[in-house]
């Protein structure tokens, strides 16, 4: 054979190779609009197979570090019916959206430093996500067998991670999605090499972060002992056994907790983050605080007062649900929302166009959402023997407060390893950390509900220590 030859044949080889490495990753981002610089390092977009009909969208970034040993982490936002875009495009992405939603910049603070991190919206529904047959009702065990079935899809099309350490990290409502999740991979003891699992600001039971969120408004000044007496006298016991403000029949203890949740929930103050403003303004946030209610807060056993009647201005009709959409309370989402709509961006994440419009929040899936569980014990109680686990909290949050999550922890009756202690970040205290077997539970000083949004370096710190067991 000629050199000649011989250099077309390898040519054609090294074409071959190029096509088939094309092939391979038909889900490859190759540019972002918006971002002024070259991409640095690889991320993926496209769909992976849950149960049915169901297809799952899902935003895959590589490590920044050593992507073919750095851990892989599925992240999930909550809700339930909320997009895990957020997760990616406000909180420990490696991109954010400015203001102008139409231009990107770089988040010193993504969590992909450190791990290969993977965004899916789930349920679906939800976001980019969608179901063939368009029923979009399910429940916590069903949304469970999903995103194990799309973990498993991830898999196959990315065979090389099964090898990375495996976590799962979830936020509000993921509380309920990781641990059902968790469990369902435990019992299948699959080649996934899982290892963990993490909360941050996460409902775990409904009881404890209902109590806990009547004390939590108190001792933060939210309204005075007028309410509190009456709390006092009708809603906890004489013979020291505490307070039931959840589920409690007495109709003068109802009514002091319907007067709490108020001043809580209802005035226009900041649910999840206590000291921050308010976007929008004051109330009504009527369509998204009513669903969110339902779910946090069902174990008070009490009705939602009915939606305000509409107001006319002019020739309009304006409701609650016309002026707030399904972004929840306080949460500014104008930014991501245009943004994920721009027909440039769904181009270049590879959505097809008869799928929805992006929106941070499903209402249809939120309001058909049925929840099972009212505490995730016993999945804990089963993972923590195999599996680490981390429940962090921002502690000015009163959606899932704290106190609450403290409270389940110490439920579960680990033993100690270390004793509750400050922990430091950049020269100052970051927060509160107290360490059992296997778990660790930790608060952020000064952060809200989305903790990687609100204190990006501390969340980052915590995220690394978390996965090198180094805390």
């Amino acid at each position: 054979m000629s050199v000649a030859m011989i250099t077309t044949f390898l040519c054609v080889l090294s074409l071959a190779s190029v096509f088939q490495t094309l092939a391979a990753n038909p889900d490859e981002v190759k540019n972002l609009p918006g971002l002024k610089s070259d991409l640095k390092f690889a991320q993926y977009s496209g769909y992976v197979n849950a149960t049915g009909s169901k297809k799952l969208h899902y935003w895959f970034v590589e490590s920044q570090g050593d992507p073919k040993t750095d851990p892989v982490i599925l992240w999930l936002n909550g809700g339930p019916g909320c997009s895990s875009l957020d997760g990616y495009l406000s909180e420990n992405g490696p991109y954010h959206v400015n203001d102008d939603g139409s231009t990107l910049y770089e988040n010193p603070f993504s969590w992909n430093k450190v791990a290969n991190v993977v965004y899916l919206e789930s349920p679906a529904g939800v976001g980019f996500s969608y179901s063939m047959d368009k029923n979009y009702s399910t429940n916590d065990d069903q949304v469970a067998l999903d995103n194990f079935a799309a973990v498993q899809s991830f898999f196959v099309k990315f065979p090389q991670f099964l090898a990375n350490d495996f976590y799962i990290v979830g936020e509000s409502y993921g509380g309920y999605y990781v641990p059902t999740l968790a469990v369902n991979i435990m019992k299948a003891n699959t080649t996934i090499k899982f290892k963990g699992f993490g909360i941050g600001n996460g409902l775990s039971s409904r009881e404890m972060n209902a109590n806990s969120a009547v004390y939590y408004g108190y001792y933060h000044g939210l309204y005075g002992d007028d309410i509190w007496k009456s709390l006092n006298k009708y809603c906890c016991s004489s013979n020291d056994d505490g307070c039931q403000f959840a589920g409690n029949e007495d109709t003068n203890c109802q009514e002091a907790v319907s007067q709490a949740m108020h001043f809580i929930y209802d005035i226009g103050l900041n649910e999840y983050a206590l000291y921050r403003d308010c976007a929008g303004g004051l109330p009504p946030h009527f369509a998204r605080w009513r669903m969110a209610v339902s779910h946090l807060f069902k174990a008070y056993g009490l009705p939602l007062p009915a939606p305000p009647k509409p107001q006319v201005n002019g020739s309009r009709m304006l409701t609650a649900t016309n002026k707030v959409g399904i972004i929840p309370p306080c949460i500014n989402a104008t930014a991501q929302t245009a943004w994920l709509n721009r027909p440039d961006v769904r181009t270049a994440l590879h959505i097809p166009d008869f799928v929805q419009q992006w929106a941070l929040c499903s209402e249809e899936v939120g309001a058909q959402y049925k929840s099972l569980y009212s505490t995730m014990r016993d999945q804990y109680l089963a993972l923590l023997p195999k599996y680490r686990a981390l429940v962090y909290n921002g502690d000015t949050d009163m959606a899932c407060n704290f106190l609450g999550d403290q409270w389940f922890v110490e439920s579960l009756q680990q033993p100690v390893v270390a004793a509750r202690k400050p922990w430091t970040y950049a020269n100052q205290v970051a927060g509160f950390i107290k360490q059992f077997q296997n778990l660790t539970f930790l608060t952020v000083k000064g952060a809200g509900h989305m903790v990687p949004q609100w204190a990006p370096g501390q969340a980052l710190s915590m995220i690394t220590n978390f996965l090198h067991n180094s805390f």
